[in-house]
């Protein structure tokens, strides 16, 4: 929500140097900008992201894109720190926030609905006056100003004896006003916006911005009215007796004629303030300025889009597959890619299977739809490719990505396992150098010599949650990976750290919520609290965890079956 709310003020201020620009063009042309910057905070740039995604190129890995926003968001907010206890905290004041925004959406609709019921009870006691125009004429004892009342089927209520202290030009002026006010939609686009100060209201912002949409509607009305040719003295005249004799409209989706700077308005008309066409410039402006706002954040989500799901048809297979329920008692599991490109699994559960082939953590948003008790199932698996398929040469890391493709299709073939990847914006920890430049020692191991094998060798950790991780020969990424699945929030790499390092740490006290049972190391962090966090483990190592939001790709399993046996 903060993020979003940066993203729709930014957006808002852009809309007002436009405005600035187009000063002297046309009214209307100002407040369908305003109006954009008023729907922009119904519409987060996360949901047109989303929808580029959707669109992807096949990449081999999403592009960074820098989250500027969220960058200044970070700099003007507190640091944040995730120790156990203020979890509880957390979600305190969180429900005290959900508390009080609720009242005030229930004070503001209240007030509108007061409002809203004055001019109902207006056009009740009004009767139908007979008038040579599109639509329906009430004429009411209320001492309201002329207005259109309606979104859908507008009815022009015009106050008792309004013909007696106006001259026929006068009201015939008044009469256009609010006709240009139905042929706008202006009613509709009111009670728009409406919505937005309903749900915003808590934002300074949006309630300036509907004094704006009001001022300019009222001037491309103005401006209309004199188009038609009208005398600018007897429609300011006209504009003035109402002033003097009846009261505003009360609500904002029911368009009046005194509405707006009453001092300003009445000097354009008397000017006749010269009204100039938007030239080429001007229209290029605009169109860029809304291709950026559309298309920019759909090309983010096309370029950071997660690898194109292939078909089962394209994906590579494992030339045989056995795959068996597991009939050991042992709650640990292993599993190996050989690089012969011979996939074996002892005892492993099909959450870590699914997560191990789509390359997500096991816990977390990033892998959903998995039923628990399914998820538990464990399987003994021996699969192996056909030969030349994971070609000698290849590196560890490349060999086990072409086999990960494999596991993916076995999971359909044999699990009968459907899938949506979706990849969606959300809140993450980005790890980066910390001030004082990385703590970290370089490994004595290059890519080249990395043994193919071994718990803590190379791209893969020993220990764990309540152990602490030891590894001879890692790089960032393996280290992101290996905290994701204890982390409360999708984990990035944005170190730009490259080469392989020598990795020793602590145990630390997990981000998640305690899951039920659990091995006996996971129990000791839990209830350790001199246990470091996660926080401070990176700290140690010269890096630092910020939060931050970006795309991040998602797994959600619609649906898996029990594998028959072979």
């Amino acid at each position: 929500m903060t993020n979003h709310l940066w993203e729709s003020t930014l957006f808002a201020g852009v809309v007002a140097l436009l405005t600035l620009a187009l000063r002297k063009n046309a009214a209307r042309v100002r407040h369908w900008l305003w109006l954009a910057a008023s729907v922009k905070f119904l519409i987060p740039f996360s949901l047109l992201v989303g929808i580029g995604g959707h669109f992807g190129f096949e990449t081999v890995a999403p592009l960074q894109i820098s989250w500027v926003m969220e960058d200044v968001r970070q700099q003007l907010s507190a640091p944040e720190v995730h120790l156990a206890a203020r979890a509880s905290s957390s979600i305190a004041w969180s429900a005290i926030g959900e508390a009080v925004w609720i009242c005030g959406c229930a004070v503001v609709l209240l007030l509108w609905g007061v409002r809203w019921w004055r001019v109902r009870s207006a056009l009740r006691a009004a009767s139908p006056v007979r008038m040579d125009i599109a639509i329906d004429v009430m004429s009411s004892p209320a001492l309201l100003e002329p207005g259109v009342f309606g979104v859908w089927r507008p009815v022009l209520l015009l106050p008792h004896g309004i013909t007696e202290r106006l001259t026929a030009e006068q009201l015939d002026a008044i009469v256009a006003h609010e006709l240009c006010h139905v042929r706008r939609r202006d009613n509709l686009v009111a009670a728009i916006h409406m919505g937005v100060e309903a749900v915003f209201w808590f934002h300074p912002l949006v309630w300036w911005i509907g004094a704006r949409m009001v001022e300019e509607r009222e001037r491309a009305c103005d401006e209309e009215v004199l188009g038609l040719g009208k005398e600018p003295e007897v429609y300011a005249e006209g504009i003035l007796k109402v002033c003097r004799f009846y009261v505003e409209s009360p609500i904002e989706c029911v368009a009046g004629v005194t509405g707006s700077d009453l001092k300003r308005r009445i000097e354009k008309i008397m000017t006749r303030g010269i009204v100039q066409e938007l030239d080429g410039a001007r229209k290029l402006l605009l169109t860029v300025a809304g291709f950026a706002a559309i298309a920019g954040p759909v090309a983010i989500g096309v370029l950071n889009a997660p690898v194109r799901a292939q078909t089962p048809e394209s994906r590579p297979a494992f030339e045989v597959a056995s795959v068996k329920p597991t009939k050991s008692d042992s709650r640990g599991f292993d599993l190996e890619f050989a690089p012969s490109g011979r996939f074996t699994a002892r005892g492993i559960p099909l959450l870590f299977l699914v997560s191990t082939a789509y390359n997500v953590p096991f816990r977390g948003p990033r892998l959903k739809g998995l039923d628990k008790e399914i998820a538990g199932e464990r399987y003994d698996i021996e699969a192996t490719a056909e030969p030349g398929a994971i070609p000698a040469e290849a590196s560890k890391l490349v060999r086990e990505a072409k086999m990960k493709l494999m596991l993916q299709r076995l999971l359909e073939d044999r699990f009968k396992m459907k899938v949506l990847r979706e990849t969606k914006v959300m809140p993450l920890y980005a790890v980066v150098v910390g001030k004082g430049g990385p703590k970290l020692t370089k490994s004595t191991i290059g890519e080249k010599d990395c043994p193919e094998s071994g718990q803590g060798q190379c791209h893969e950790f020993g220990g764990g949650l309540g152990r602490g991780l030891h590894a001879q020969a890692v790089n960032m990424q393996d280290l992101v990976d290996a905290v994701s699945n204890w982390a409360d929030r999708p984990v990035v790499n944005r170190t730009d750290l490259e080469g392989l390092f020598q990795i020793d740490t602590e145990g630390w006290v997990p981000m998640q919520p305690r899951p039920p049972g659990g091995n006996p190391d996971e129990e000791k962090a839990f209830a350790d609290p001199a246990r470091p966090t996660l926080y401070m483990i990176f700290d140690r190592l010269g890096l630092k965890m910020e939060s931050s939001t970006g795309p991040i790709e998602t797994i959600t399993v619609l649906h898996v079956e029990k594998p028959l046996e072979n």
